[in-house]
């Protein structure tokens, strides 16, 4: 398991895809804000694409999951639920109809080879090598600005073998650990549900 979340994505979302006959995983098609490399030099930002930004205390009535290290908190919405995920991480879902997860969010330790000067590219190589296809950024920064630290963020999309998916994953330095957030939606639930993804990796804490 690396620190991308990777394959509690996959474990959850195939769960519910027996569910509902069909395989779900996270990303999404499309994205705002102009593509930057995210490797080494100078810190990048796209133009834009992370103005949402805002570090701040979860709203009230949120949950808050809590790393089994202790490390990160991760709050979800009313209505989202905590749900199964690999040993050491945290994940919530938004269910809809028949078990389909329709909007996921999830910590995870950092544990591979990602830092925060590469983690663009990382992201974006580590999900290509795990099978998804047409794997596109759509936008990139680095020296974002988080409750207890820094980060690197990405936004991309994708396709499985059944669908696409968009996606927003940021590897946080903070004053405990280094952590994943990732926050990702199904495209037709996008609109809707992006405010509450973006309300969430705002208040992460690590």
């Amino acid at each position: 398991m690396t620190a991308t979340a990777t394959s509690s994505r996959r474990y959850l979302l195939g769960l519910a895809g027996v569910l509902v006959a069909a395989v779900i995983a996270i990303a999404g098609c499309g994205g705002s804000g102009s593509k930057t490399t995210g490797g080494g030099g100078a810190a990048t930002r796209s133009a834009g694409a992370f103005a949402w930004l805002s570090p701040a205390a979860p709203p009230a009535g949120w949950a808050l999951a809590r790393l089994p290290s202790g490390r990160a908190a991760l709050a979800y919405p009313p209505g989202w639920e905590s749900i199964e995920s690999d040993p050491g991480t945290v994940s919530a879902a938004l269910m809809g109809p028949h078990g389909r997860i329709r909007g996921y969010l999830n910590a995870t330790p950092r544990q591979g080879e990602e830092t925060l000067a590469n983690w663009a590219r990382f992201r974006t190589a580590h999900n290509a090598d795990e099978g998804d296809m047409n794997v596109v950024r759509d936008a990139a920064s680095r020296g974002l600005r988080f409750r207890t630290g820094s980060g690197s963020c990405v936004m991309d999309h994708y396709a499985t073998v059944s669908a696409r998916y968009r996606e927003i994953a940021c590897l946080v330095h903070g004053s405990r650990a280094s952590t994943v957030v990732v926050g990702a939606a199904l495209p037709g639930d996008w609109a809707r549900l992006a405010p509450e993804l973006e309300r969430a990796i705002s208040s992460f804490a690590t």
